[in-house]
């Protein structure tokens, strides 16, 4: 349990120079459902990184009270820094406080001046509390109530040892805009004031159309030399993400473990990696485009649009788009696209030429430096064995001439289409390098 000497002051003790660890709890069983997402733990975990602090365990627990005091005690075993979040408000299943004083060892205490805050609090707004709202006054013992002016349920900050080893425990409630700005103000110093000096440096690699075993194949041998960066490979529709992580003393010897370990990955990739900052490709295209002081125009059949609401959802985008056309039916392909209803007919709708056609036409329509045309079959149906599900054409036009690019994409229909606008928007920044 947590010495009752330790909990009440910052100054009783600090943590050694060793790598302190933390561990987020989200508590509520709406969490368990497919109809409410724990987002705190992303907040949390991005805060508690800058701090110097790995998180190292997530987990989500539903409203039941011997899981909640087993995931707590799990947690105080093997982590330095504990939160939950949620759980702290006034109904019977709301059950946080119950279950860590049970595993803590400690008892809950009703403080008499948080519940007259907020008694305060409802006669302020004209209502008259519910006595189940007496529940959220209850603090652990030796806990420091953190103030939560957005809400009944303030939070709690313990600190201590637990069976001999330095622990912090954090309570914190559940909606995000209460406990967003009660970290902030309450618990971001307090840390800090505890922690050993230590930076934790990030950098994401972004590469394009290249599979994850192939990539891994390929940078393995080299982030395996870094021992001291921890080296993330996450796979998305088209686009590959190599995070590269390492804590230090400071952050200027953080950061240059991470950047060497980065760049000798670069180095590998080469131009298969098209951002070094975490920069989105949209963004990363739309850098290219002005910088070399050009116009894009795209016309889209099987993404619907989807490339060119990516393409604007870069602000400023106006100064490098033009517009485009959402050409669905072979109609809207000759009228809004310039391609030749006779062309359509020889090599159907989702063709290498018909793709071309549409790149050049939109360009010419639309005055821009690039044309970009998109066609194939996103399904589930409509494929056939000549032309199946996933098989998508990527035109580009411009002054030097069209190229045609023709995959077969795997998955469902969205993310066929996502694959097909990563596409086109790579063959946009090779073109501008």
């Amino acid at each position: 349990m947590l010495s009752a000497e330790c909990c009440h002051s910052l100054r009783h003790f600090s943590f050694t120079l060793l790598p302190v660890n933390a561990e987020i709890i989200a508590v509520g069983s709406e969490l368990l459902t497919p109809f409410r997402m724990d987002t705190n733990s992303l907040f949390l975990t991005e805060q508690i990184n800058q701090l110097g602090v790995e998180v190292v365990f997530k987990s989500v627990i539903g409203d039941d009270l011997q899981r909640l005091v087993a995931a707590a005690q799990h947690a105080l075993f093997r982590s330095d820094i504990v939160i939950f979040s949620g759980g702290l408000g006034p109904t019977e299943d709301d059950l946080t406080r119950e279950a860590v004083a049970e595993a803590l060892g400690v008892a809950l205490q009703r403080d008499e001046s948080v519940l007259a805050a907020i008694e305060q609090r409802f006669a302020s707004r004209g209502w008259k509390m519910s006595p189940n709202n007496a529940k959220q006054a209850d603090v652990l013992d030796g806990a420091v109530v953190l103030p939560n002016p957005n809400g009944t349920a303030p939070g709690q900050w313990m600190s201590g040892k637990f069976d001999g080893r330095e622990r912090i425990v954090i309570l914190l409630p559940g909606p995000p805009h209460e406990l967003k700005p009660l970290f902030e103000a309450e618990c971001r110093e307090r840390l800090r004031l505890k922690l050993p000096p230590a930076f934790l440096a990030t950098r994401v690699l972004k590469v394009a159309m290249l599979g994850e075993s192939q990539v891994d194949a390929r940078v393995a041998p080299i982030y395996k030399r870094f021992g001291e960066v921890q080296t993330t490979i996450l796979a998305g529709q088209g686009e590959i993400q190599l995070h590269f992580r390492s804590r230090a003393g400071t952050l200027d010897e953080a950061q240059a473990r991470v950047d060497e370990a980065a760049d000798a990955v670069e180095e590998e990739l080469d131009d298969a990696v098209f951002s070094r900052n975490g920069e989105s490709l949209e963004q990363i295209v739309g850098y290219w485009l002005q910088m070399r002081n050009a116009t894009l125009a795209v016309a889209e059949s099987c993404t619907g649009g989807m490339l060119g609401e990516r393409i604007t959802s870069v602000s400023g985008s106006s100064r490098y788009f033009v517009g485009g056309a959402i050409v669905y039916s072979n109609a809207a392909k000759t009228d809004l696209a310039g391609v030749p209803a006779d062309m359509v007919e020889r090599h159907g709708a989702v063709s290498r030429e018909v793709a071309a056609a549409l790149a050049e036409g939109i360009r010419y329509r639309c005055e821009s430096t690039f044309g970009v045309g998109i066609t194939g079959v996103a399904g589930p149906t409509g494929g056939t064995a000549e032309k199946p599900v996933g098989l998508v054409f990527h035109a580009l036009a411009s002054d030097g001439g069209t190229e045609v690019i023709e995959r077969n994409f795997p998955g469902d229909r969205k993310r066929i289409r996502r694959f097909a606008t990563t596409l086109a928007l790579d063959m946009v920044r090779k073109k501008l390098m």
